[in-house]
């Protein structure tokens, strides 16, 4: 199972409202070879973390299954994020379209360019809810807690369906 993480907060070099943004960019993920889609979560609205003054963003998860490499897909995602105006800049800035690897097949990995699964999903209430749509009981390859579990122990960190 690959997890992709989508999340904007910021309009598209179009204009794009973020949401719209992260519609469009599903379609240039489900384009990358080896990749075949099983599941697209809800969209949701998230506060910033850590919270400051940016606006919202929109986020969800994609379920893919298939055989990649771990950094051509890397380098794959951030080709899709630069499409879409991605600048990258300050750790937590705003941003127009952010791709995050979560989980690649279970593979654990502490690389330079790429570490599996994403450091901080467990901490994020907006990477773990979506993935309990399209992935429920996923496990964490490094805890090997259940999504659920995971999700129960943060506290209330805003997130909600998009309306």
């Amino acid at each position: 199972m690959i997890l992709i993480a989508l999340g904007a907060n910021l309009p598209g070099p179009d204009g794009a409202a973020p949401i719209d943004t992260c519609r469009a960019a599903v379609g240039h993920v489900c384009d990358i070879p080896g990749l075949s889609l099983v599941a697209l979560s809800a969209w949701y609205r998230t506060a910033p973390v850590p919270r400051g003054d940016q606006p919202d963003y929109c986020n969800g998860v994609l379920r893919f299954e298939g055989d990649v490499d771990g950094e051509a897909l890397l380098t794959m995602l951030h080709q899709v994020e630069g499409r879409f105006g991605r600048v990258r800049g300050a750790p937590n800035a705003a941003r127009t379209l952010d791709l995050d690897l979560i989980d690649l097949n279970g593979d654990i990995r502490d690389g330079t360019t790429l570490t599996l699964p994403h450091p901080r999903a467990h901490e994020r209430a907006f990477v773990l809810r979506p993935i309990q749509d399209v992935a429920p009981g996923w496990r964490h390859p490094l805890l090997r807690q259940t999504v659920e579990t995971l999700l129960a122990a943060l506290p209330d960190q805003g997130v909600r369906v998009w309306e």
